[in-house]
Formats: C-alpha cells, sequence, structure tokens
C-alpha cells in the first residue's frame, strides 16, 4: 500500500531539513502521543545507520518496530526504513525549495505486508485510506505551520 502528501512550508530549505532531522524533538514528540522509542545504534552523529524501537498502540493493539534511517541527503531529504512483525515499511521525505523562503515536502509510505495478520492490517488500512491520508495530511500541515513559525520567531 502507497500513499504520499506533500505540504508547502513558510521556511528556507536547509531550516526545514534541520527541523526534520531533529530527532530527539520528534521522539519527544512521539512519547507525548503515548509511543514509547528508544534509540538503538551507537552513532554518534547524523547519518544512515540511525536505529530505533518503537512501541505504540494502533487499532487497539500494541504494536512494536524497528525503524532504521537508510538515506541521508540534506538538504534534499531522507529516507528510513522500518521492520514490525507484521510489515514491512518504508519511508521517504523529499524537500523542494520553492523559493529562498519557501519549501515543498513530500512525504511517501509504503507498506508491504509479512504474513497473513499484515496483509489483513494492509486491507483494512486501504478500506480506511481516505481518513488515515486525511489524518496523516493533518498531522503534515500541523508539522509544517510549527516549522513557519519556528522560522518566523528565529528570523
Amino acid at each position: 500500500m502507497k500513499f504520499s502528501n506533500r505540504q508547502d512550508i513558510e521556511a528556507p530549505i536547509a531550516f526545514v531539513f534541520e527541523q526534520l532531522t531533529d530527532f530527539p524533538a520528534i521522539e519527544r514528540a512521539a512519547m507525548r502521543r503515548g509511543a514509547e522509542v528508544q534509540r538503538i545504534d551507537s552513532l554518534t552523529g547524523k547519518g544512515p545507520g540511525m536505529t530505533w524501537d518503537a512501541r505504540f498502540e494502533f487499532r487497539g493493539k500494541p504494536r512494536e518496530l524497528q525503524l532504521e534511517l537508510t538515506e541521508y541527503d540534506p538538504p534534499n531529504g531522507l529516507s528510513m526504513s522500518s521492520q514490525s512483525a507484521n510489515l514491512d515499511g518504508h519511508i521517504v521525505a523529499e524537500l523542494v525549495a520553492l523559493s529562498r523562503t519557501s519549501t515543498r515536502l513530500t512525504m511517501a509510505f509504503d507498506l508491504h505486508p509479512r504474513n497473513l495478520s499484515g496483509k489483513l492490517l494492509v486491507q483494512s488500512l486501504k478500506l480506511a485510506r481516505k481518513n488515515l491520508s486525511s489524518r496523516v495530511q493533518g498531522r503534515l500541515a500541523g508539522f509544517a505551520t510549527e516549522i513557519g513559525e519556528r522560522f518566523q520567531r528565529g528570523a
């Protein structure tokens, strides 16, 4: 199952990339939403190989997954792969400078089932695709607004 969303952000591409790769802040945001997130790699800087274990509840069931940063291309974007007991996934974030103070963020998600349970989950997500896409778009819009406001405060 594939879907993507895009959002324009009123901030320069370098600033948006910096905010997109502020992994400790993203970890804290996930924890505020009830997820348990723990970085498990031993890297000292940002780059491919960064890995996290995450636990959260989705559709009434506890879920666990492992995320790994697979591509890191400042300031153009990044990609991550995820693995869980039922699904494999790939997330790509691409940034394009629209002007000196405006950036377009495109997020693409691709999920592949690993077993029958994963196939059932993907089927249910396909049925709720419109609602799920709207929720992701809303979160992305909120993230974009927050980044734009941070840039305006700092400028």
